[in-house]
């Protein structure tokens, strides 16, 4: 049997001319297809399919015949009408933000319009290849990597007609998609926070420099924002660059040693690289996010490096006028660690201080060749040696053994009480250098095992602090033992010892926490007016972190999922009467002056509402969302709170569930707070950290109920709600 030269189907590409020529394509396209047609195409095309009635019917037409039919395109505002009417033809719509390309394929063809379309109008020249390794290229790499990529069309429609912010945190790895994202970030911010490399700094220059010259320029002209920060590392070879950015209005501090990962943030969005961008060269992987967890996190961490960074200004005068600057290095290698260590010890000529955290921590060290180094030092220049040290036999025998080397007067070791958070061995040399190594895994037999970051710093302030630190614990060590015949005196002084080593074992995780943590303690015993002066640089920002550390105590035992319940058998009924008696009382607190302007109201049913809770958990929910009822509803200058209970079945099954009704006349939630409410850090209040709508949620939950809130419908405050299985 022959075949007919007709019937072959000759492999073609080519460009077709004119608008008739181009929907006779299109059409022929359509008809062709058999199983699939995949179509990617901008924002400007989905008015075509509906608009041009032979597409339309040719589409119809073929979804019809079981042809599949799946969209990429970019849904906006504009063609919003288009694409909604796009979801009735095709069997899948999907969005994907910015996107250019404009081809459909299907199992044996492949078309694109080659120009862009006037409103209601065709393209005027077409590609068309029917070539099999075109066709398969498109269709398995280039259209399905948009595909992967999109979001459902629905989603996004929904986004712009309800004006709901979708949350996401993804990974751009297309230099395309990266650039275009950073742009559009740019176009819409009034503010920005950056820590990055040169590198960084480059790479703006060369693409985005108008951007933030903008934002600069609008900060300093209506206080908009907070402006262009920049934390970067600043030497003699990046000093002309960074002064173009100042003359820009950029506000940038100098820090040495800078975190691997390089990111960006606003009040909006985040993003992050640990790519080298050397030349100001083009990131390959993007880290963005928009959600107000990783937002808040890094806006925390920017403000923290940005208190302790050297402004620009002064840096660039110093590096020009020669001087010779303070060194701080934050080293992760624990076999770099060890070098610096074994070589700071070394160069000992008048002086070295010890504190070690642990007994461990002395014996490793001894083993590594440290104390050895020290005890040379000490017999062959005369340096003056003293250690600070928890005591067991071992270490007693080993400072026994080693003082028969060296007098008193030029090695002394004193012992302070071992608590099992402490984690860092901090060192003093000379009082010119301190190197402090936390302390990762303590049951490790060697250094490299058992250490993890350390920090080396010859900060006259920095190295001042330790020198406070340590001197304020050997005078401590001299009070004990002063006063170990008094018992009563004793008791207190211990007490107050493990108080400030508790203190020091939490804060000692980097080169400002062993400061903050200790001071706050030593600071009510100083006498002197000169060491008072050195530990006020240390305690600016003791409360904040205090504070803090009380917020985040209940969300760490939430997130280590160690929230412990002692579920009881009690009648709700009475927690919430007790709840309110004490919210009505507590009014200093709480409800303050305007107390008498405040009226609470709760009416218990008739029967007894038996659950199975943890009471003080349940206790601390119930304050905690009439706290905040009480809070906003004296704001606005008094009103009403009613607490209600109703009894109903649980998702129309047979078995029952309590709902707890907490309602007020307040301010109520403010919409930019309510898609996140019960997330960690959601408050606009200017008091509070955000945290107890999230511990609340999580309280509740443990307990198998749920918790949500919404805004009264009269306009006048919210209402809170959580739910408790009752028994069965």
């Amino acid at each position: 049997m022959t075949t007919a030269s007709s019937d072959i189907i000759r492999e073609r590409t080519e460009v077709l001319h004119g608008e008739q020529n181009v929907v006779n394509t299109v059409l022929r396209f359509v008809s062709n297809a058999k199983s699939r047609i995949d179509a990617c195409i901008d924002y400007t095309r989905p008015s075509l399919a509906i608009e041009i009635e032979q597409l339309k019917k040719a589409f119809l037409d073929a979804k019809s015949r079981g042809v599949k039919l799946r969209y990429v395109t970019e849904v906006t505002e504009e063609n919003l009408r288009y694409c909604k009417e796009l979801l009735k033809m095709v069997n899948e719509l999907r969005h994907i933000d910015g996107i250019k390309g404009n081809f459909y394929v299907s199992e044996t063809e492949y078309i694109a319009p080659a120009t862009l379309h006037e409103k209601g109008k065709p393209a005027c020249k077409i590609i068309y290849s029917n070539l099999k390794e075109i066709v398969e290229h498109q269709q398995q790499y280039v259209f399905d990597s948009f595909w992967s990529r999109a979001n459902p069309a629905e989603r996004r429609i929904r986004e712009i007609e309800e004006g709901i912010v979708c949350y996401e945190t993804t990974v751009l790895e297309n230099k395309d998609q990266i650039f275009n994202h950073m742009r559009s970030v740019l176009k819409k911010a009034d503010e920005r926070s950056v820590c990055s490399s040169i590198g960084g700094m480059q790479l703006i220059y060369k693409n985005f420099f108008d951007e933030y010259k903008r934002i600069a320029e609008r900060h300093k002209e209506g206080g908009e924002g907070k402006g262009i920060r920049w934390i970067i590392s600043i030497d003699k070879d990046s000093i002309d660059l960074v002064k173009i950015f100042l003359n820009a209005g950029v506000q940038i501090r100098h820090l040495k040693n800078l975190t691997p990962m390089k990111f960006a943030v606003d009040s909006r969005n985040f993003y992050a690289t640990i790519d080298n961008m050397e030349g100001g060269k083009l990131m390959e992987h993007l880290l963005i996010s928009n959600e107000p967890a990783y937002i808040s996190h890094y806006n925390y961490v920017f403000e923290e490096l940005w208190k302790n960074g050297i402004d620009a200004t002064d840096r660039i005068k110093d590096i020009e006028a020669g001087v010779d600057l303070a060194d701080i290095e934050v080293i992760p290698s624990s076999a770099r660690a060890q070098e610096l260590y074994l070589d700071i010890v070394k160069s000992a000529s008048e002086e070295i201080l010890w504190i070690f955290p642990t007994t461990s921590a002395f014996i490793r060290q001894d083993k590594m060749g440290a104390i050895p180094l020290a005890i040379q030092a000490a017999k062959e220049r005369n340096v003056n040696v003293r250690i600070l040290v928890p005591a067991n036999r071992l270490v007693e025998q080993k400072v026994h053994d080693l003082k028969q080397h060296c007098p008193n007067y030029v090695m002394d070791v004193r012992y302070i009480e071992q608590m099992s958070e402490t984690k860092a061995t901090i060192l003093v040399v000379d009082r010119k250098a301190s190197l402090v190594m936390e302390l990762r895994d303590d049951s490790k037999t060697t250094f490299n095992e058992a250490i993890g970051l350390s920090t080396y710093s010859n900060s006259k302030a920095g190295v001042s602090s330790y020198v406070a630190i340590f001197e304020n614990l050997w005078r401590q060590t001299e009070l004990y033992s002063q006063l170990k015949e008094a018992n009563e005196q004793l008791k207190v002084h211990d007490k107050m010892q493990k108080e400030f080593i508790h203190i020091a074992a939490h804060e000692l995780r980097t080169p400002i926490q062993p400061i903050l943590g200790l001071t706050q303690v030593i600071s009510s015993r100083v006498k002197d007016t000169e060491e008072a002066e050195l530990l006020k640089v240390v305690t600016r920002n003791a409360k904040r972190l205090q504070q803090l550390t009380e917020d985040i105590l209940d969300v760490t035992r939430i997130e280590s999922n160690s929230l412990v319940l002692n579920i009881e058998q009690l009648n709700l009924n009475e927690v919430i009467a007790n709840a309110v008696n004490d919210v009505i009382t507590n009014s200093t607190s709480i409800i303050g002056k305007k107390k008498e302007n405040t009226r609470i109201f709760y009416e218990s049913l008739n029967k007894n509402i038996i659950v199975q809770v943890d009471k003080a958990r349940i206790t601390q929910v119930i304050f905690n969302l009439l706290n905040n009822a009480v809070k906003f509803t004296s704001a606005e200058g008094g009103g009403t709170i009613s607490i209600i209970l109703e009894v109903k079945n649980k998702n129309d099954n047979y078995q029952e569930e309590v709902i707890v009704r907490i309602k007020d006349t307040g301010i109520g939630i403010a919409s930019e707070i309510m898609p996140r409410l019960f997330t960690k850090f959601a408050t606009k209040s200017e008091k509070g950290t955000g945290l107890g709508l999230f511990i609340s949620k999580s309280i509740v939950e443990a307990h198998g109920g749920r918790i949500w809130a919404e805004n009264n419908i009269d306009g006048k405050g919210a209402t809170f709600y959580f739910s408790l299985p009752l028994n069965s």
